[in-house]
């Protein structure tokens, strides 16, 4: 049973084309990484996998069923996306890790939200810090363990380390990938040179559509 499936996807906003027959299969427990220019449509394929745009042409199958078919709630559960710029909400680093919690009904967990700012190298002190006093690599490292406390089927990644410093990138791959041998899906979408040259499968979009000339390779 495949993650996703799609086929011959495409995205047309008026009369412009943004995408055009797009077609591939994501595996389970696979981590898949979307390369190409600027403009090429890579932040729109996640947004489409995400459901925050719908496909004006082809199908896309979330575990053998139409996307379409499940209850938006439940699917954002089950596929997390994870954007470039990090949104928080609320006052603090707690109002955003007890989010989860309160979207299942359930009491906040203080002991698993230190264990996930620990994860991330971030001292316990953190949780109740206004995250106006965030930096740029704090608020990303907070949205990301706040997408993984309950931690997803598939993470959508949209160029999450763009920006960050070496150390604060390692942390952040380090807890992506220990997801992604759990068994998590990944599908990330990045620039960066480096994860592009230790990626276990490559994808490559050009003006809308997948690259004739695109690698895949499974490590």
């Amino acid at each position: 049973m495949a993650v996703f499936d799609l086929r011959d996807v495409g995205l047309t906003v008026g009369d412009r084309p943004i995408l055009h027959d797009i077609s591939f299969t994501v595996e389970p427990g696979a981590y898949l990484t979307i390369v190409g220019p600027s403009g090429a449509g890579k932040s729109t394929v996640l947004r489409l996998l995400a459901t925050l745009l719908t496909p004006t042409a082809g199908t896309i199958t979330y575990l053998d069923r139409p996307q379409s078919s499940f209850d938006k709630i439940a699917y954002r559960r089950e596929v997390s996306y994870c954007f470039q710029q990090p949104s928080l909400f609320g006052e603090t680093v707690r109002d955003n890790l007890a989010f989860p919690f309160e979207l299942r009904s359930r009491p906040f967990d203080a002991a698993k939200a230190l264990a996930a700012l620990s994860d991330v190298d971030l001292p316990a002190e953190m949780l109740d810090k206004p995250i106006t006093e965030l930096s740029g690599g704090e608020k990303q490292r907070v949205a990301l363990i706040r997408n993984l406390l309950f931690p997803p089927k598939v993470l959508l990644l949209d160029e999450v380390t763009t920006g960050l410093d070496h150390d604060t990138k390692a942390i952040v791959h380090q807890l992506i990938e220990a997801g992604n041998r759990n068994g998590m899906t990944v599908i990330a979408v990045t620039h960066d040179e480096g994860e592009i040259a230790v990626a276990h499968d490559l994808l490559a979009l050009r003006d809308g559509t997948l690259d004739k000339e695109a690698i895949r390779r499974d490590k």
